[in-house]
């Protein structure tokens, strides 16, 4: 069989399993058996696969049909342009989190050696992708989950960043251990009854029954964390804007809070700043 023809067998196959993006899946997944990168695959279109590296493909389709994420299959995902290892221990970086590092960004700017803290850190994207591009900042990366800080430094020597990340096992702010000028947090808020059946670590997903309790737990604990003038950026989910904006306000009664919108238009981080 032809490669091309292998990647018009696999899409197929999972358009009818009504995946998304079946195409551009069907491609990582045989780039990944074959070990090719985008140019190699782009130039192999006529080349032949073994009966070895077609069975071997077929494992993993198997493997995606059955509903385990493509990035857990490939141990990789991409996030603001950068490549991370993930596995089951951690939640796959989605690209509605880049808002949460655009907005960190753009705020360190203004902010001499900015110090931040990335609450729930799990694979380390986003304070890695925040050390890459602020090379003066001090981070702190937080996580409940051991092995999840472990996917996380891993992660941070993959990107050279390590000396300036400190990794710390801990329940949200209670192991902070000095005021921040940013504080970030992709926390758990997806309802109980909607994460039963994925894949990805429930730790890292359930929100209880509305999706903000551990939002809410965070935000009662924010007083005497944020520096003067700091802010803090929480990603949320469709629908939760008012509540998340009534929990900051009630926590820092005297903070200014905005919500920023994603490119689907859904309201995604609330950001209050002092």
């Amino acid at each position: 069989m032809r490669l091309k023809e292998a990647l018009g067998h696999i899409q197929n196959c999972l358009a009818l399993a009504n995946i998304d993006e079946a195409a551009l899946e069907a491609e990582l997944l045989l780039r990944y058996a074959l070990g090719y990168n985008r140019l190699e695959f782009f130039f192999n279109h006529d080349l032949e696969i073994s009966d070895k590296e077609y069975l071997s493909l077929q494992a993993l389709l198997e493997r995606r049909l059955s509903g385990e994420p493509l990035a857990y299959i490939t141990g990789q995902r991409e996030f603001y342009k950068l490549d991370f290892i993930v596995n089951s221990n951690v939640l796959i970086p989605r690209p509605e989190s880049e808002h949460l590092v655009d907005k960190a960004i753009e705020l360190a700017h203004s902010v001499p050696a900015p110090i931040i803290a990335d609450i729930g850190t799990g694979s380390g994207a986003i304070a890695i992708a925040l050390a890459v591009n602020l090379s003066s900042s001090k981070i702190y990366a937080v996580d409940i989950s051991p092995e999840a800080l472990g996917v996380a430094r891993a992660n941070a020597a993959r990107h050279a960043v390590t000396p300036r990340i400190s990794f710390i096992h801990g329940n949200l702010l209670d192991s902070v251990p000095e005021a921040v000028d940013i504080l970030i947090a992709n926390l758990p808020y997806v309802k109980s009854c909607d994460c039963i059946n994925s894949p990805e670590p429930h730790m890292a997903l359930d929100g209880g029954d509305e999706g903000l309790d551990v939002i809410k737990c965070l935000c009662n604990a924010l007083p005497n964390k944020l520096r003067p003038g700091g802010s803090v950026l929480l990603e949320i989910g469709s629908g939760q804007a008012a509540n998340v904006v009534r929990l900051l306000q009630s926590s820092l009664p005297a903070a200014h809070i905005i919500t920023i919108k994603d490119l689907a238009g859904i309201e995604r981080v609330v950001w209050g700043q002092l």
